[in-house]
């Protein structure tokens, strides 16, 4: 039975609060940082080129599973800004369905000003890492 974890557009509204509570975007980028640093550990075998997540600057490494119906995703990175960003976008989209994922573009970045704060090729870095996600689910609705 699934947990009543909160929508995604609930989690989406959580970080825009979380973030409007935050005084400036030095506050936000520790926030950010600070989530990476509650990842649960990423695998130091799974730390291959196998898993490697290219498309960012930083070295980022991904793996996922399908819980029934429900999307698990796993990572890490060696930056500690790129990890604090794969945990947002956990936060948003692990263990969630694939309809879930495919109703839910990736606006949000935009909505939390990431794009516009964000080096060009971290913000690349993140719109890949959610064109993958959103792939995942779209391969699984068949």
């Amino acid at each position: 039975m699934a947990d009543k974890a909160p929508t995604i557009d609930a989690e989406i509204q959580a970080l825009k609060d979380e973030f409007a509570f935050l005084g400036d975007w030095t506050e936000r980028y520790q926030y950010i940082m600070d989530m990476g640093r509650h990842m649960p550990a990423f695998p130091p075998e799974k730390q291959d080129e196998e898993h490697k997540f290219h498309g960012c600057q930083s070295q980022v490494w991904f793996d996922y599973e399908w819980d029934g119906d429900r999307l698990q995703l796993y990572g890490t990175s060696d930056a500690m800004i790129v990890k604090g960003l794969i945990a947002l976008l956990f936060r948003i989209y692990s263990n969630r369905t694939a309809d879930e994922i495919l109703a839910t573009d990736d606006t949000f970045i935009d909505e939390l000003g990431l794009g516009a704060h964000l080096s060009a090729n971290r913000a690349t870095g993140l719109v890949n890492m959610v064109e993958k996600i959103r792939g995942l689910a779209a391969e699984k609705a068949g």
